[in-house]
Formats: C-alpha cells, sequence, structure tokens
C-alpha cells in the first residue's frame, strides 16, 4: 500500500463492496504493468465482498481508449462504478502529454456526465522504474488503491441517492 500520504490505507477493511456492480477497464499497452493493477485491485474488491460476478473486465489497446470504453458503459449503467487502468511512460516526443491529458480529460467527462464514478487508474510517469514502483503490491500498490477508492464512491454515491 502506497505510503506516500495516500488516504486509502485508512479505508482498508472498512468497505462494504457486496452488491457493487464494478466494470475495470484495463489497458494492454505497457500490459505487463496494467495486468499487476488489474490483479490487486481484483484481490482488493474480493477482499471487500465484491462477487466475482459483480465484476467485469474489458480490455482495450491503450490508455487512448479508455474513456470510449468507460462513456459506452457509463450509457449502459448496469454497473455502479468504473476502474479505468493504464500506463503512459513519458518519452522524446509530445505523445506522453496528448495522451495522458486527454484520456484524463475524457475519463472526468464520463465522470462528470454520468453520475457513475470513474476512478483514474492511470499510471503518468516519467520512466519505468516509477510505473514498476507504482504498479507493484508489495510498493506503492495502485491497484489497491483504485479499488478501495472504487468502492468509496460507489458507497458516497449509493448514499447520495
Amino acid at each position: 500500500m502506497s505510503q506516500d500520504g495516500s488516504y486509502t490505507s485508512d479505508l482498508e477493511g472498512t468497505l462494504d463492496g457486496r452488491g457493487v456492480q464494478v466494470a475495470l477497464i484495463v489497458s494492454r499497452f505497457n500490459g505487463e504493468l496494467t495486468e499487476k493493477m488489474m490483479a490487486s485491485a481484483l484481490r482488493t474488491l474480493t477482499r471487500h465482498g465484491v462477487r466475482d460476478g459483480d465484476m467485469e473486465i474489458f480490455r482495450v489497446p491503450g490508455a487512448w481508449e479508455l474513456p470510449q470504453v468507460a462513456a459506452q458503459l457509463a450509457e449502459q449503467g448496469a454497473v455502479d462504478v468504473i476502474i479505468a487502468m493504464g500506463c503512459v511512460i513519458r518519452g522524446d516526443t509530445p505523445h506522453f502529454d496528448f495522451v495522458a491529458g486527454e484520456s484524463t480529460r475524457g475519463l472526468m467527462d464520463v465522470a462528470l456526465g454520468s453520475g457513475i464514478p470513474v476512478i483514474l487508474g492511470l499510471l503518468t510517469t516519467e520512466n519505468r522504474e516509477q510505473a514498476e514502483e507504482r504498479a507493484d503490491p508489495d510498493r506503492m500498490d495502485k491497484g489497491t488503491e483504485v479499488a478501495l477508492a472504487a468502492l468509496d464512491m460507489a458507497a458516497l454515491y449509493r448514499g447520495a441517492q
């Protein structure tokens, strides 16, 4: 679990995921990292009571496609929360800025326009080492963080309705 000021460590063990419908959208690009995050998120969701049948995984080519699938899922309205996971590592061109920024903006647009929480699990790092540290369940464990944030937001939205 992250030791860098993340609030999610306070949530561990306090959230009830029973009955929460979760969609996980996972980028194939940098897949060895996003798969680690997804596995950690799934373990955390299960530990908090989300049943296997209440979690569905959607794989997309890269971070650019995350908001597109999130928009489709939100429009269908069959999920309580969407977790979008990807990894964009800075390179030598401005490609990083466009993909990371527009993917993030697109996910926020879906969240604001749909009434369904969309959790940002998009790693945007300067180098591969930073990405590996954040994806690793034994180090920063961003997979667990996004799962806990998803359960927290699902509970908040349920209470607000």
